[in-house]
């Protein structure tokens, strides 16, 4: 399994390095590849991340003894949704920022600090997705490899959007820092065993982060995504989640 998770995230640091090459990535109307894509996404959260996000909210509820905690029913789901919340912001800032440089210095882009802010909440983002490859619930190779299709097709989007807003910067040292922090997760996964309530606010956190950046990236109206191919993706997804 250390091998097959190892390939994986060095599979992931491909996507980061390369996925600029996809000639794709700016058609509008979408291709149907990035509309199947986002259906892939949209089933991931909603077949497999939800469950496991109830399955981690029963495991800090049931150790979490704290009557101050205790105030905080459904703890992962709070932790989830401050999770999204802060990618949310995270948004904002960035979209705020693109338009002062825009009015101001007519530059098609964000801000070098709000680049750096943006692109650490990211690296954190990307190395907790490799630290999960080998702490999260697959326990199989099947698992692992449906993991791995839902997040590679989430970094090619999200890989792009990356890039619209902080431009030839993000290629020079975002995709860079991005890859590396996969494979940094990974291997601090390989020395480093968290407690399960730790992993469980660790998953409440990745879960808001990628249902904001899933729906952010995969259902925007002015992608003028196609349904069929959308749809096709979330049901041929669907179906190899339900028969893992």
């Amino acid at each position: 399994m250390i091998f097959t998770t190892f390939m994986l995230a060095a599979g992931f640091v491909a996507i980061h390095l390369f996925s600029r090459y996809l000639p794709f990535l700016d058609n509008v109307p979408r291709s149907r590849l990035l509309s199947a894509a986002g259906g892939i996404s949209v089933a991931y959260v909603f077949i497999h991340l939800l469950p496991e996000l109830n399955k981690h909210n029963e495991v800090l509820d049931r150790n979490i003894q704290s009557q101050a905690l205790k105030f905080f029913e459904n703890h992962t789901y709070i932790v989830a949704m401050l999770g999204l919340a802060f990618f949310y912001g995270m948004e904002r800032m960035v979209k705020t920022s693109k338009k002062k440089q825009q009015e101001e210095n007519n530059l098609n882009r964000a801000s070098k600090g709000v680049f750096w802010i943006h692109i650490t909440s990211f690296f954190l983002y990307n190395g907790l997705i490799g630290y999960l490859l080998l702490h999260g619930e697959q326990e199989s190779i099947k698992g692992l490899v449906l993991y791995f299709i839902a997040l590679a097709v989430h970094f090619i989007t999200s890989d792009h959007s990356l890039r619209e807003a902080h431009k030839e910067i993000y290629d020079r040292i975002g995709r860079w820092l991005l890859a590396g922090a996969t494979m940094a997760g990974w291997a601090v996964g390989m020395v480093v065993e968290v407690h399960e309530n730790i992993i469980a606010v660790l998953f409440g956190l990745l879960a808001g982060g990628v249902i904001l950046n899933v729906m952010k990236e995969e259902l925007p109206e002015e992608r003028e995504s196609n349904f069929w191919a959308f749809a096709a993706g979330l049901a041929a997804y669907t179906v190899l989640l339900m028969l893992a």
